[in-house]
């Protein structure tokens, strides 16, 4: 009798490292249709990577700027709260963007889709220019305003004008990306990022604490390597938009003024500024509130900030998986598709960021203790990662079901739901608690937690009504 040979099935590791690989490939993909897993994977993995690559930047330039001086870690602290501004405008444009690219490309409307990338350049650039006249000649002005002493505006003038006036570099690497991400190529937007901040990271020790002949610029030398790198990031996107070997190309037709499809842009992405700058806002008074317990509560809570986005970015990525893959299924005409996914990538980051949390939570101590000695900084620090991190599994949904709104190209409601829980709750909180109750610092932290976690609950009730799936874009 005659032995059949059984196939040998490919165990799940391989299976996963197959995968794996092929969502890093950049290839054409069509994630409308096939396993919803699989697309949620297929996307998430570069987003994911792609947002590891600017938490470990954040951390890893922080770490290096602490070895300055306290006041260099606080002018990050009080500049990256005015920069919020320039990421709010940049993130705005971007979901508008994200919203059309993916929607014209589940319509699979390449040419239209090509023509809306154009158009967010365009208006980035207007907006870039002018944020930039503003930074270089106004960023002692600024610094001062937001509560920065004079030792500390000497030290970190030239680090405030280089980062407001090089905005430019920071838009069109947001905004190329979220095409990029929208068109379903996140391979490229992950190489993109991976490249400039893998630049950066290279170029900081050297411009901080110079190298041969190149002297040491000190905190100002951190913003000289984020500018090239960044611009270098750019310069690689911009090769690829024009090269048109992936799913989203530019051709000489589509450089062109296009007033409708600009207003259209705009529309979506005013809702998208909006929501961005109420939450930046938000973080600029709260950092305002901090700078009154002094230089070293405020680089605690920088250098916390960091640790923290060292684990929002990656979670960031799955939103923005479930932001693309609504966009393409509303194009398709799939919104039951559309909700499963957001749910889905929900739970996904739920369980990633209970994790975080509990070890945040446990060794907040140790993590800050890397990036700094002083007791005090320590001190504020671990308080301040202890506190916000409570909220971490709730916001894990939020963030999601926010993008997913973004996504969908309904700017508008997140930006009510974000002007509720940041302005009428989070800072009359965080006033409240830690200069009219006295309880300092840990006041405004658990005005965070309390905030972000209200947000995150208002956001799944609305977004279980389902009018986000007849908007038109």
């Amino acid at each position: 009798m005659q032995k059949v040979k059984l196939k040998r099935q490919p165990n799940w590791f391989y299976k996963l490292y197959k995968n794996f690989k092929e969502a890093l490939s950049g290839e054409e993909k069509d994630y409308t249709t096939g396993n919803l897993n699989r697309a949620i994977f297929m996307l998430s993995v570069p987003m994911i990577l792609e947002m590891v690559m600017e938490s470990l930047f954040a951390v890893v330039d922080i770490f290096y700027v602490s070895k300055v001086s306290v006041d260099a870690v606080a002018t990050i602290g009080l500049t990256e709260s005015v920069m919020l501004l320039v990421y709010s405008t940049a993130i705005g444009l971007s979901m508008a963007t994200t919203a059309m690219v993916a929607r014209r490309v589940g319509e699979k409307n390449k040419e239209d889709a090509a023509d809306a990338t154009v158009q967010s350049v365009i208006i980035a650039t207007t907006f870039s220019i002018l944020i930039s006249l503003v930074g270089i000649f106004a960023a002692e002005d600024i610094l001062r305003w937001m509560g920065g002493s004079e030792a500390l505006i000497a030290e970190g003038k030239g680090y405030a004008q280089l980062m407001l006036g090089g905005n430019i570099t920071i838009m069109l690497l947001f905004l190329l990306n979220a095409a990029f991400r929208g068109a379903g190529d996140a391979s490229l937007a992950m190489r993109s990022l991976w490249l400039a901040n893998g630049l950066n990271i290279i170029l900081d020790p050297i411009f901080i604490f110079g190298w041969g002949p190149i002297e040491a610029y000190g905190v100002t030398g951190a913003a000289i390597a984020t500018n090239i790198g960044r611009g270098v990031g750019v310069v690689y996107q911009l090769y690829h938009l024009l090269k048109g070997d992936g799913v989203l190309r530019v051709a000489l037709n589509n450089v062109k003024v296009n007033m409708p499809v600009i207003r259209r842009l705009l529309q979506v992405s005013i809702g998208g500024m909006g929501q961005y700058l109420i939450g930046s806002a938000s973080w600029i008074f709260l950092v305002r509130i901090i700078s009154v317990f002094g230089s070293e509560v405020v680089a605690g809570y920088t250098i916390s900030f960091r640790i923290i986005v060292f684990t929002i970015l990656p979670s960031w990525g799955m939103a923005n998986a479930a932001a693309t893959l609504v966009g393409q299924h509303l194009g398709a005409k799939l919104p039951d598709r559309a909700e499963q996914s957001v749910w889905r990538c929900s739970f996904y980051n739920m369980v990633f960021l209970a994790l975080v949390s509990v070890i945040f939570i446990v060794f907040a101590e140790q993590f800050i203790g890397i990036f700094s000695s002083e007791p005090e900084v320590i001190y504020y620090g671990t308080m301040s990662l202890r506190y916000i991190c409570m909220a971490y599994m709730l916001f894990a949904y939020g963030m999601v079901v926010s993008q997913a709104f973004n996504g969908a190209g309904d700017t508008k409601t997140p930006t009510i739901i974000n002007l509720f829980c940041y302005w009428m709750l989070q800072i009359p909180l965080a006033y409240a608690l830690s200069v009219w109750l006295d309880w300092g610092p840990m006041g405004v932290f658990l005005a965070i937690a309390i905030a972000e976690s209200a947000l995150a609950v208002v956001a799944i009730l609305v977004f279980r009504r389902g009018k986000w799936k007849t908007v038109q874009i």
